[in-house]
């Protein structure tokens, strides 16, 4: 894996860490459905990066 790629990967692991920790606070519904969304492509951006079809286990790591 180039720098590149694992500089890109890292980038969304943190995102998707950052979000999961925003749904720890108080939301809105909006602001809740909102963030699950980001999430979700963030863990498609993950899995391209990477190659793979399933980010799961190692977001469940984190």
């Amino acid at each position: 894996m180039s720098d590149t790629q694992n500089a890109l990967s890292k980038a969304h692991r943190n995102n998707i860490f950052r979000y999961r920790r925003l749904l720890e606070t108080p939301l809105t519904d909006v602001e809740r459905s909102y963030i699950q969304s980001r999430i979700s492509e963030e863990q498609s951006a993950l899995r391209s990066a990477l190659g793979r079809t399933s980010v799961q286990s190692e977001d469940n790591a984190r």
